[in-house]
């Protein structure tokens, strides 16, 4: 089962948009309620679900492919206190 991501709510609407119309399973921190956290309890959450860092000048394209192939590539309890970047080398 591909992992859930936990995507920070200031990610382009456009990369959440392409990754569910892959079926991918996304909670952004706005529908969690997380949003109005201040940014250290954030990453705190954020730290505990996993994190994925990928820089803001990745194309909307190749962000939604490099987050499709981290969420297909294992299951979710083994990205657990780990941080992993993109683009995958």
């Amino acid at each position: 089962m591909p992992v859930r991501l936990y995507i920070d709510h200031n990610v382009n609407q456009a990369v959440i948009h392409g990754l569910r119309l892959r079926g991918l399973d996304v909670l952004t921190a706005f529908e969690d309620g997380a949003h109005q956290l201040p940014d250290p309890d954030l990453l705190d959450r954020a730290t505990a679900l996993g994190v994925v860092f990928v820089p803001q000048a990745l194309a909307v394209g190749l962000c939604v492919e490099q987050l499709q192939l981290l969420a297909g590539a294992g299951e979710a309890q083994e990205f657990v206190g780990s941080l992993e970047f993109s683009p995958l080398r």
